[in-house]
């Protein structure tokens, strides 16, 4: 009986003889040019592959001499991701699709965590593979703001129709009182409370309106620098500046954007009524602007979400600053440190930068103070807000 040869079933691990039809440095630039960061670290714990897009998600400068070093000296100054790594080789199930906010950055990343084998089964080191969500957060709490604009203006609107007539009544019966009452001082005393403290109700009210109301941009080609200098004169007129120094450092050739002329004086003015507020009549305000070639907040070039030029403002001041535990809160509406602030001011202004399809971050100054950072696209914004 004739023996059949036999069959040799093939693996589904490419043939490692075959690596050499493409040259090993080819390998090194697709890694190093992924559209996500990859870190990967050998069994006995030193970095193996650490490409562009990772450095620039965890805030790190590439070096060459970080490929073969311990990862824990790498990564020391992103702890969390430090502690996901380190825990490779412990855990018996592995994340996949888990979310992380770095403490470096501010940045949400999205992460796998896999172990590398050999051909014999052997694990010989691990991959963190991740994507930087931090954008794609920003637009789910945007389409959540805009749920919850939605809602509260239904009812807004209602209450300030109630509201406002009211109040008007108060503020003009109070005035003739007052005018009847010329010889009495306690009640002109108690009469001007009065009158003061309808017109901050009246006001709030009307931040309800202007807050809940739909944004529509008149947008034209704008000045950064006109901007700048607009806002400066009506926070000045706002409120009281005191010693307080303006430094300002905004190129004049910086070309032009497209916005509402009237909506972006808005924030800049918010930002530095706040700082004049807070720094009580002593300081300094610091405000910047660059051109940026492409999102730089989307990985290098900007290429990821394919974003087109932008210009960055930048508005520190040397202040008490905002406290780490309400930094998350600041934007949020109804939420204020001020006695007496109806906490809409930098709603406002969020709203307003999500209307020209930009973005807003705010962090600790060092030293001392609050950093704004207004990323505003050149081009027209494609859609209204509201």
């Amino acid at each position: 009986m004739a023996v059949k040869p036999s069959r040799r079933v093939s693996s589904a691990r490419p043939d490692r003889s075959s690596s050499g039809i493409v040259p090993v440095a080819f390998y090194k630039d697709m890694v190093w040019n992924l559209r996500n960061g990859v870190v990967a670290i050998t069994r006995d714990g030193r970095i193996a592959v650490m490409n562009e897009i990772a450095y620039h998600v965890l805030g790190l400068k590439p070096r060459a001499s970080d490929i073969g070093r311990p990862f824990g000296e790498v990564l020391k100054d992103v702890p969390d991701v430090l502690r996901i790594v380190a825990g490779a080789f412990e855990v018996s199930h592995l994340p996949n699709r888990a979310e992380l906010r770095l403490k470096k950055t501010g940045k949400v990343i999205g992460y796998t965590l896999s172990l590398v084998k050999d051909a014999r089964g052997r694990t010989v080191g691990a991959t963190l593979f991740f994507k930087d969500l931090t954008r794609v957060e920003q637009l789910e709490e945007r389409e959540r703001l805009r749920d919850r604009l939605a809602a509260l203006g239904e009812m807004a609107a209602a209450i300030a129709h109630e509201v406002k007539n009211p109040l008007a009544g108060i503020e003009v019966m109070s005035g003739l009182l007052k005018r009847q009452l010329p010889d009495s001082p306690d009640a002109q005393t108690i009469l001007a409370d009065i009158i003061k403290e309808a017109k901050m109700a009246n006001r709030i009210v009307q931040e309800v309106l202007a807050f809940v109301r739909p944004i529509r941009l008149e947008v034209e080609d704008i000045s950064v620098v006109d901007v700048i200098r607009d806002a400066i004169a009506m926070a000045e007129s706002h409120s009281l500046k005191g010693n307080v120094e303006v430094r300002v450092d905004v190129p004049e050739a910086l070309r032009p954007i497209q916005g509402d002329p009237a909506q972006l004086r808005q924030i800049f003015t918010n930002f530095l009524t706040n700082a004049f507020e807070a720094m009580n009549g002593t300081g300094v305000v610091e405000i910047t602007a660059a051109a940026v070639e492409g999102d730089e907040e989307s990985g290098p070039g900007g290429a990821e979400l394919g974003t087109g030029p932008t210009i960055v403002i930048t508005v520190s001041d040397n202040g008490p600053g905002v406290p780490p535990e309400v930094m998350d809160r600041i934007f949020s509406p109804f939420f204020t440190t001020k006695p007496q602030g109806s906490g809409l001011g930098l709603a406002i202004v969020r709203k307003i930068v999500d209307a020209h399809d930009g973005r807003i971050d705010v962090s600790q100054r060092a030293g001392g103070g609050t950093v704004f950072r207004v990323t505003l696209p050149v081009r027209s914004p494609q859609q209204v807000f509201g």
